[in-house]
């Protein structure tokens, strides 16, 4: 339910600002998007007939979902022009203790899923969103995308046929995932190729997102000696200039890496099995920005 109206509207959107923004978001995977579309939604709220409402979060949520379609289409064509692989800005919190409130249903923000929803069109990405992350009906969602109840379910189905083998079956608990990352994480500052090789799965997945701006790898590597090899060559590149710090990466324990003391990239996990599965890289410092800005301590 939406906050009371004795808040008045500006109470209210502020009470509701952070699920907007979520909603965004995930739709469209860089916060700086995100926040202008809260914004376009903010302006549009301020110009509404309240009174007329049945329900202030249905409506903010619905205009947000539609500005965010409108702004992915916009983006559409940068992003099959993108240099190498498209990776979401990622949502950092150094203490693990506070979590990102931005970053709340935290398994469905993973860089993980967030990057293999670009294989979604705008409208089953949305349809997508709202049935799974925001449980809405699908009436609600019918009425938001202008398609039919039987439309929706669709878009819907064949969303969730694309993702079929983009998510773990079971996910570890959050102490097993920061153990894991903690082992991996001494053994990358080691440089110990093998007990690196033995935390990966055989067919782990390596995908690197620099932007055409810092260096990455243009097609996604696969096999753990060869990603061991990849945290090793770093290490004797720039020997004892390299330092990784555990951190919050869009609500799950990952890595921070820096390279003379500069933050070099954000580095997400991907656990099954007890093993790491997959490794996503953010290294275009575009979306690095507000990471760089907090201290490395």
């Amino acid at each position: 339910m939406s906050p009371g109206r004795e808040s008045g509207p500006e109470g209210v959107f502020a009470g509701l600002r952070q699920r907007l923004f979520s909603v965004a978001y995930r739709m469209l995977g860089t916060r700086a998007d995100a926040e202008d579309v809260v914004q376009d939604a903010w302006l549009r709220w301020q110009a509404a007939e309240h009174d007329s409402l049945q329900s202030a979060e249905a409506w903010l949520v619905t205009v947000t979902t539609r500005l965010s379609i409108d702004r992915l289409r916009e983006r559409k064509a940068e992003r099959e022009q993108y240099t190498g692989w498209w990776l979401p800005e990622p949502l950092v919190e150094l203490d693990e203790r506070t979590p990102d409130t931005a970053a709340e249903l935290a398994s469905d923000v993973s860089l993980a899923l967030m990057w293999t929803l670009e294989r979604l069109n705008p409208d089953e990405r949305a349809a997508f969103l709202l049935r799974q992350a925001f449980d809405q009906d699908y009436a609600d969602i019918a009425g938001l995308l202008g398609k039919s109840e039987a439309a929706c379910r669709q878009l819907v189905h064949r969303a969730q046929d694309k993702l079929r083998d983009a998510r773990p079956r079971f996910a570890p608990a959050p102490d097993s995932h920061r153990a894991l990352l903690a082992a991996f994480m001494q053994a990358a500052a080691t440089a110990d190729r093998d007990a690196m090789k033995a935390l990966l799965a055989p067919d782990v997945a390596f995908v690197s997102d620099g932007g055409g701006k810092m260096p990455s790898f243009h097609r996604v590597l696969r096999g753990a000696a060869r990603i061991a090899g990849v945290f090793w060559s770093l290490e004797h590149k720039y020997p004892g200039q390299v330092r990784y710090r555990m951190a919050r990466v869009n609500g799950e324990p990952g890595l921070l890496r820096y390279v003379d003391g500069r933050l070099e990239s954000a580095q997400s996990f991907l656990i099954e099995n007890g093993r790491i599965s997959a490794v996503f890289v953010v290294r275009n410092p575009d979306k690095l920005t507000g990471v760089a800005q907090q201290s490395l301590s």
